[in-house]
């Protein structure tokens, strides 16, 4: 099992810090990624949490899951890992293929080849 959490349907005033305080009650907490909309910079209401041993993890998705927290019920799991690229059928690596190209070509009032 995984040490890293998604813990979901946060509110939007929490912080790293009181993530990780209400966390520690499982186990240590190793770190605390708060997710941040690109444009405005505020939260998004998820975060992504690694805890110290999956044993702490376990306790944290049992005793929060579906638990209120500052006044909304919490969605604790396990993480998935998006890293190291590719779909969700397990292709990596680059895109291949490509378009393009352009004909030459036909119509037009050019005149080519016609006698005047």
């Amino acid at each position: 099992m995984s040490n890293r959490l998604y813990v979901g349907n946060l509110p939007f005033h929490a912080t790293e810090d009181l993530i990780s305080q209400y966390l520690a009650q499982f186990g240590e907490v190793r770190g605390v990624d708060l997710i941040l909309d690109r444009v405005t910079g505020r939260p998004r209401g998820f975060a992504f949490v690694e805890m110290a041993t999956p044993e702490g993890a376990n306790k944290a998705i049992a005793e929060l899951d579906g638990k209120n927290f500052e006044g909304r019920p919490l969605n604790v799991k396990v993480a998935e890992d998006r890293r190291g690229g590719g779909d969700s059928r397990g292709n990596g690596g680059p895109r291949r293929g490509g378009g393009g190209g352009g004909g030459g070509g036909g119509g037009g009032d050019r005149g080519w080849g016609r006698g005047r």
